[in-house]
């Protein structure tokens, strides 16, 4: 992510300029699949009182990019570190009582994010495991040792071709891919 990224308490200290004002983007999201019910939420704050994630977290906050994508604030919304603290339990969905897909907008949020090519870096590595070794993450050798000395199987074999296979297509991994000619270069 950029330093530039805004995530929302900081957007709320920060004054909105006129340029960051996207007016078409909630009928853009209106448009999208998990979005459509965007317009309908009036920021009673039921999705982020009953957040287990907004509980524990000083950032996140539901509404708040709800209201931010209303506003037409559409950089702040995708360049926010937050938006990827979402857990993904519907709990926001379930409650609301507009019948607003909240973690599904945040879905579309982050589909949008991963196009523009903002996303944590830890995801960036993540795929890049995967798509190298066929595992999330590199399995260290310390642990690779004990399990031998604990007489436990070997791991099975990661198979990145697989991976590479079923990942193919997929804009989140073409944009952590370098092209073969930067890969030379930059080593």
């Amino acid at each position: 992510m950029t330093e530039a990224a805004a995530t929302p308490t900081q957007s709320k200290d920060q004054p909105i300029k006129a340029s960051e004002l996207d007016p078409k983007f909630k009928y853009e999201l209106v448009k999208m699949h998990g979005s459509e019910k965007i317009l309908k939420c009036f920021q009673c704050g039921t999705c982020t009182s009953d957040c287990p994630v907004a509980r524990y977290s000083d950032t996140y906050r539901p509404r708040t990019l709800i209201h931010m994508a209303q506003l037409g604030l559409k950089d702040r919304v995708l360049n926010s570190d937050t938006l990827w603290l979402c857990a993904a339990c519907f709990t926001c969905t379930d409650r609301c009582p507009q019948d607003v897909e909240v973690a599904s907008v945040i879905r579309v949020f982050r589909n949008l994010a991963a196009e523009k090519g903002c996303f944590p870096q830890v995801f960036k590595d993540q795929a890049a495991s995967l798509l190298e070794s066929g595992y999330a993450y590199k399995i260290p050798e310390l642990r690779i040792k004990k399990r031998e000395s604990q007489g436990l199987p070997p791991l099975p074999k990661g198979n990145p071709e697989n991976v590479r296979k079923t990942l193919k297509g997929v804009k989140f991994i073409e944009k952590i891919q370098k092209p073969a000619g930067e890969q030379q270069s930059g080593q």
